[in-house]
């Protein structure tokens, strides 16, 4: 036996005994916990995206309600208008290849098909905004739950000063625990998940808040809507979310 060994075994029989439920009896007050003081309408992708848009706001950022059909002429007239010119993407996404595909001649869409040392001084100084699609979002904390890959790196809602994420009003979660129980994090947890709740912002000593110092000074968030779901509910998909001006 190694030294390593050694030290692990009496780790391990030091250890105080667990009784094989109790994992399981911890994880079900947890539940509970968190089940009991949600409402039933938090469970609404109306109520949640509402929610989001709300916490969002809160922190600064700009959230607003799109159909499918809608979101990619909107949001590439905002990016036109606020003087995007290099927008990075990953063309690989069926919703990035929308919005390209929106985009006017002055916005040009830009994939990250290269080691970040091969475009560096580029990437940092002519890249306007990045385009990320989220996994989910938790409407309680106004965060989207972002899953980088090759095609869209930590790098394209770190860098550009302008992040515009999508999120699906589908995804939405109420709050961490219900995003972590819907998505089966216990059955494997993601290597890389990035949670986003509004733009960079740090303070100084003297409490002077600060925004973009560590990563994008401003964050859009696209909720997209179901306008099947609102009929079904009996409501007009504009009450989702209020639109912000631009």
């Amino acid at each position: 036996m190694s030294a390593r060994d050694a030290i692990l075994a009496r780790l391990r029989s030091a250890a105080p005994g667990v009784a094989a439920t109790a994992a399981a009896a911890l994880d079900a007050r947890i539940d509970t916990h968190y089940d009991t003081r949600r409402a039933p309408a938090e469970r609404d992708p109306h109520t949640l995206a509402q929610a989001l848009q709300a916490a969002l706001a809160a922190s600064h950022a700009q959230a607003w309600c799109a159909t499918d059909d809608e979101w990619p002429a909107q949001l590439a007239a905002r990016l036109a208008d606020a003087g995007v010119r290099r927008l990075l993407l990953d063309p690989a996404r069926a919703e990035s290849a929308a919005l390209a595909r929106a985009l006017p001649d002055a916005v040009a869409p830009v994939p990250f098909d290269r080691p970040i040392d091969a475009w560096k001084t580029e990437l940092f100084d002519t890249i306007d905004a990045g385009f990320t699609v989220a996994r989910s979002g938790i409407a309680a904390t106004g965060t989207v739950v972002l899953a980088p890959d090759a095609g869209t790196p930590r790098t394209v809602s770190l860098v550009p000063p302008l992040h515009v994420a999508l999120v699906h009003a589908n995804t939405l979660h109420a709050d961490l625990h219900a995003a972590a129980h819907a998505e089966r994090w216990h059955a494997g947890m993601p290597t890389n998940l990035v949670l986003v709740s509004g733009p960079s912002k740090t303070s100084d000593i003297q409490q002077t808040l600060a925004y973009g110092a560590h990563g994008p000074r401003r964050l859009w968030v696209v909720i997209v809507t179901d306008p099947a779901a609102d009929a079904a509910a009996a409501r007009p998909a504009a009450t989702a979310c209020e639109d912000q001006p631009r």
